[in-house]
């Protein structure tokens, strides 16, 4: 059974799996958050909040295990965030599994559509965007939030930034987002076209479902995923500090892989990370 793997990118911890068309999910432990639940690996029992791209099996298809396995050891219910277009037919899906299962499989579920946010419970503020993919489907992009001396008051010393802000009253710090991380799921490439996050976020997770020439870029396309050519060609685009490249096609081995990370230009080779069945490596 494959695993998990364990991996450090852009001074961000995550673990991962990923096979497209057989399972893809995506834990952030610091943070106590997912993206999608693929079959339910055993770490992702415990994540509580977990953000759900679409409905595909591969992506979805543990979330009454998940939700049955917390209920039935006595943990909170878990927080399920899905596009607004799966919400009435994931309601139906659990409705069926507690008839099944005979348990309450209690759970929150929060609607969320491109333009909105919700912020979890560790300050970190979510915003779905929108991807392309056969049904409702979005991405999410992780911002953390800080408060800052503004930069007028940068170099002054305690003791002034005190008067400042005690005597005078003056505002000397506001709030600062940086987008951490941006998490695609399946998708076209226009998604890093259209979506700043993606291009800017410290750590980018892009699926890149084929590579080579045995599926065409265009045919790519017509299943609403992306061909490694296609990141090839937009290698200027990316300003990340990192990349994880995932949900590669199980038609290819981790040899048919890497060669083709061969023709990655060197400027965006030494930023990319593929996970390669259930293990990652270095582009470089």
């Amino acid at each position: 059974m494959e695993r998990m793997e364990a991996l450090r990118l852009a001074g961000i911890d995550l673990e991962a799996i990923s096979i497209g068309g057989i399972e893809t999910a995506i834990q952030f432990p610091r943070w106590k958050v997912a993206f999608d639940i693929g079959r339910c690996p055993p770490p992702l029992v415990p994540r509580h909040t977990v953000l759900f791209t679409h409905g595909h099996m591969d992506h979805m298809g543990g979330v009454a295990y998940h939700c049955a396995t917390r209920a039935m050891r006595g943990m909170e219910p878990p927080t399920y965030v899905i596009p607004r277009g799966c919400v009435d037919a994931f309601e139906r899906l659990l409705d069926v599994w507690r008839d099944i299962d005979r348990s309450d499989m209690p759970h929150v579920t929060v609607p969320l559509d491109p333009g909105e946010e919700y912020v979890l419970a560790n300050g970190m503020v979510v915003r779905p965007f929108q991807t392309y993919h056969p049904g409702p489907c979005q991405g999410y992009g992780l911002w953390s939030r800080k408060e800052k001396l503004l930069p007028e008051f940068q170099g002054l010393s305690s003791d002034e930034l005190r008067r400042l802000r005690v005597d005078e009253g003056r505002t000397i710090t506001g709030v600062v987002e940086t987008p951490e991380v941006a998490y695609c799921g399946d998708t076209r490439i226009e998604v890093v076209d259209r979506e700043e996050v993606v291009r800017t976020a410290k750590l980018l997770i892009l699926e890149a479902t084929f590579v080579g020439d045995r599926i065409s870029v265009q045919e790519t396309r017509s299943r609403g995923h992306v061909h490694l050519d296609e990141v090839i060609e937009r290698a200027d685009a990316f300003e990340n500090e990192a990349i994880l490249l995932h949900h590669f096609s199980a038609r290819f081995n981790d040899r048919d892989v890497l060669t083709a990370f061969d023709a990655l230009p060197a400027r965006l080779r030494e930023r990319v990370t593929g996970l390669l069945g259930s293990h990652a490596r270095d582009a470089g």
